[in-house]
């Protein structure tokens, strides 16, 4: 895969870019900078598609993340490459500078680590494919053991819901009154008397 299928990234804070970093001249940068001002502020991942290339984006906790791919790039590459970005940047900033940062400031610091994450994701497609697929796996069984944990918490409920009826069941029979075996003898000596 050609070094040059990412060719633009950032950090932003809301919509403040803190960092970024590109080789290449285009209108992209301004389309990045337009699509940041209309994400929705919830954690999530989103890519748009636009003259041949995509605008990938994680937000997380105010933050977003952004790399332009060309369309050939796929799926995988750029969003191991926002992982590894939003890693790092925590990594580095998480609740100190990059809260109170201005436009751009953290260019010189971080911009160089952009491009760093931009030429590995780019020159490494085979292990972020199977770095993808390793998650991909994880968060399979993950799921499957949390259905299973609900289903073991859902018949820990009923056993609780049997246990209380039972106990409820013992109450109300210790509230029937008590015979004893002479008196239940003779009531039914009488009850079946009328039969002999």
């Amino acid at each position: 895969m050609a070094q040059q299928s990412l060719i633009y990234s950032f950090v932003a804070r809301g919509t403040v870019i803190l960092a970024e970093y590109t080789e290449f001249t285009g209108n992209f940068t301004s389309i990045a900078a337009q699509c940041l001002q209309k994400l929705p502020a919830s954690n999530n991942k989103f890519t748009y598609n636009c003259d041949g290339h995509t605008f990938n984006y994680l937000v997380e906790n105010g933050f977003t993340y952004c790399v332009v791919a060309t369309e050939s790039a796929g799926r995988q590459i750029p969003i191991a490459f926002l992982d590894r970005v939003k890693e790092d940047f925590n990594k580095r900033y998480g609740g100190g500078k990059a809260a109170t940062a201005v436009a751009k400031s953290l260019n010189k610091e971080f911009g160089s680590k952009l491009k760093e994450h931009m030429l590995y994701c780019a020159s490494h497609p085979e292990e972020i494919s199977k770095l993808a697929k390793v998650k991909a796996q994880v968060s399979e069984v993950k799921g499957v053991m949390m259905e299973n944990i609900e289903k073991v918490l859902d018949r820990g409920e009923k056993i609780e819901v049997l246990v209380d009826k039972t106990e409820n069941l013992r109450s109300q029979i210790g509230n029937l009154p008590k015979w004893t075996s002479g008196n239940r003898g003779s009531v039914l000596d009488g009850a079946w008397s009328g039969f002999y």
